[in-house]
C-alpha cells in the first residue's frame, strides 16, 4: 500500500507560512509540552511510531510533490500559496530525507506537567518553515501519551486498593485487572494500534490485538503483551432464549473445562443467573473446575449491581476472610465489570467494595471507549510552540504571554503562556524541571536525539519503555 503523502499531512493554513515568516529567518526551534490537565504528570509514549510510520527515510517522492501541487491549488483557489520548490529542494538535496532534528525524553518516562517533552528544529537554514509544518502530525503524539497516562493512573488506583484489601501475594494479578475492550469503540484502526500499545505499558489484559501488533512492529517487542481468555457475548448466551440460558451456561463451562473463561450473564436476569444457575445448579461443577469462571454483568448501575452480585456469590460459593479482614471468593469464581467503567467510576467502585468488606482481588475490569476514545488533546493540554528562532543571523527567544478574560469579566494571565529560548529538561533534586539551555550546565539534559535528517537515532524497544514506566 502506498505510504501517506506527508506533504498533505498538515493543516491547510501551514502552507502559507514559508511566506509569513519574517525575511531573514533561517531557523525555527519548537517544543512540545503537556501544559496541565486531569493528571499532574504525563507518560511520554508513541513518538517512535510516528517517526517510523511517517518521517523515517525518504518521507515523500516526486509523485507526492506533484499530487500536492494539484491538490493545494484547488484548496486555495490560487497558485501562490503552496510552493512546491520548497519540497523539491528537500527531494533533490536530501532524497526526501527531512532536514530536522528531534530530541525527546525517553519514552515511558513520567514527567510532571508544564515541562518540555520534545524539541524539533530544522538543520538546513533553507528549511526554517519545515519545523512547524510538522506540528500537525507530531502533535498526534498527545493520544498515546494520554492513554498511557490514563492507564497508568488507573493502575495506581488498583495497586492502592490491593495494598489495602487484597490477600498477600494477590498483587501478582494486578497486571490483568484492567482489560482493553476498546478496539470497536475507537475512530480508526490506527487509534486501536497506538492506544492499545499505550495501555500495554501498564497492564497485560487486552482484547485489542492491534495494540500488541503495534508494539511488535514499531517497538520491536519480543513477544505478544496483550493477553486474553475465552469469553462469550450475548449472541451466544441468548441462542436458546430465557429458558435455555442454563443449558448455554453448561455448554460454556464444559467447552473449556480448564483455565479461565468469562461468561456474560445478564442477558435476562443477572441476579437469577448468579443465584440459581451459577450458584446452585452449576456450583459444584464450577468449584471442581481447574480454572476460574469470570461472571460478567453488562448493564445497570455498576456499584449497586456489583454489591448485589457479590452478596449472592458469597452466600452461594462461600468466602474466606483474608488477613486484612476482607472477603475473598474461592479462586474458581471472579467477577468482571466492563460496562460504564471509567477512571472516576473505578475509584468509586473500589472505595465502595472496601467499605463493604470486599477485597479488590474479587474484581476484574474491562474498559473500552473511556480508555481509548473518551480522551482528547486537552485531557493533558498538549501544545507544540516555537520558543527560539534565528533571524538575520541573530538568535531570538520567542514566546507568547497572553491575557484572557474569565467568566466574571476579569482580565488575567492565561495558562497558555509559552516558554522562550532553547530548552532542556533536567532533574533537580530528583524532580524534572525545564530550564534554559544555558542554565544548570552541570546537569545532564534528559532530552536525547531520536531523529536527525531522516534517520531514527537510538530506537527504543517496548521492553525498555515498560521498564521506564515501572521505574516511575
Amino acid at each position: 500500500m502506498k505510504r501517506e503523502n506527508l506533504i498533505l499531512l498538515a493543516d491547510a493554513y501551514k502552507y502559507a507560512h514559508h511566506k509569513f515568516y519574517y525575511p531573514g529567518t533561517t531557523q525555527i526551534y519548537s517544543y512540545l509540552e503537556s501544559r496541565g490537565g486531569v493528571f499532574d504528570e504525563t507518560i511520554f509514549f508513541g513518538l517512535q511510531y510516528f517517526l517510523k510510520q511517517y518521517l523515517q527515510g525518504a518521507a515523500f517522492t516526486q509523485q507526492d510533490i506533484d499530487e500536492a501541487d494539484s491538490f493545494l491549488k484547488q484548496v486555495f483557489g490560487r497558485d501562490d500559496v503552496f510552493n512546491k520548490s520548497k519540497f523539491q529542494y528537500i527531494l533533490d538535496k536530501y532524497d526526501g530525507h527531512l532536514p530536522v532534528k528531534i530530541k525527546a525524553v525517553a519514552e515511558g518516562t513520567s514527567v510532571p506537567i508544564g515541562n518540555v517533552l520534545l524539541t524539533i528544529e530544522n538543520t538546513d537554514p533553507e528549511c526554517y518553515w519545515l519545523t512547524n509544518f510538522l506540528e500537525t502530525l507530531l502533535m498526534q503524539v498527545w493520544y498515546p501519551c494520554t492513554v498511557a497516562t490514563l492507564s497508568n493512573q488507573i493502575k495506581k488506583v488498583v495497586t492502592q486498593y490491593y495494598a489495602e484489601t487484597a490477600t498477600k501475594g494477590a498483587e501478582a494479578g494486578i497486571d490483568f485487572v484492567l482489560n482493553d475492550f476498546g478496539f470497536r469503540g475507537v475512530s480508526s484502526v490506527e487509534s486501536a494500534k497506538v492506544g492499545g500499545a499505550a495501555h500495554l505499558l501498564s497492564f497485560k489484559g487486552s482484547d485489542n490485538l492491534a495494540g500488541s501488533g503495534m508494539a511488535i512492529n514499531y517497538y520491536d517487542a519480543k513477544k505478544v503483551y496483550g493477553l486474553s481468555v475465552p469469553a462469550t457475548e450475548h449472541s451466544i448466551c441468548t441462542l436458546l432464549g430465557r429458558e435455555g440460558e442454563l443449558e448455554i451456561f453448561k455448554h460454556v463451562i464444559r467447552t473449556f473445562p480448564t483455565g479461565t473463561i468469562a461468561c456474560v450473564s445478564d442477558s435476562f436476569n443477572i441476579f437469577r443467573a448468579c443465584e440459581e444457575y451459577w450458584g446452585t445448579e452449576l456450583r459444584d461443577e464450577i468449584l471442581n473446575r481447574k480454572g476460574t469462571l469470570v461472571i460478567r454483568p453488562d448493564s445497570g448501575d455498576p456499584i449497586m449491581t456489583l454489591l448485589k452480585i457479590f452478596e449472592i456469590l458469597f452466600d452461594k460459593f462461600g468466602f474466606t476472610t483474608n488477613s486484612k479482614g476482607y472477603k475473598v471468593l474461592p479462586p474458581q469464581v471472579r467477577v468482571i465489570q466492563g460496562d460504564g467503567v471509567n477512571y472516576n467510576e473505578i475509584k468509586n467502585i473500589y472505595k465502595t467494595l472496601k467499605e463493604n468488606g470486599i477485597s479488590a482481588e474479587n474484581l476484574i475490569l474491562g474498559m473500552g471507549g473511556a480508555l481509548l476514545q473518551k480522551v482528547d488533546r486537552d485531557t493533558q493540554k498538549f501544545a507544540l510552540k516555537c520558543s527560539s528562532a534565528v533571524i538575520n543571523g541573530k538568535e531570538v527567544a520567542v514566546e507568547k504571554s497572553r491575557t484572557e478574560m474569565d467568566a466574571d469579566g476579569n482580565i488575567m494571565p492565561s495558562f497558555k503562556k509559552s516558554k522562550g529560548g532553547r530548552l532542556k529538561l533536567v532533574k533537580i533534586n530528583g524532580i524534572f524541571r525545564t530550564v534554559n539551555k544555558q542554565e544548570h550546565l552541570e546537569l545532564t539534559d534528559e532530552l536525547h536525539t531520536v531523529f536527525e535528517n531522516g534517520e531514527l537515532i537510538n530506537p527504543i524497544n517496548f521492553e525498555q519503555v515498560k521498564a521506564n514506566v515501572n521505574a516511575n
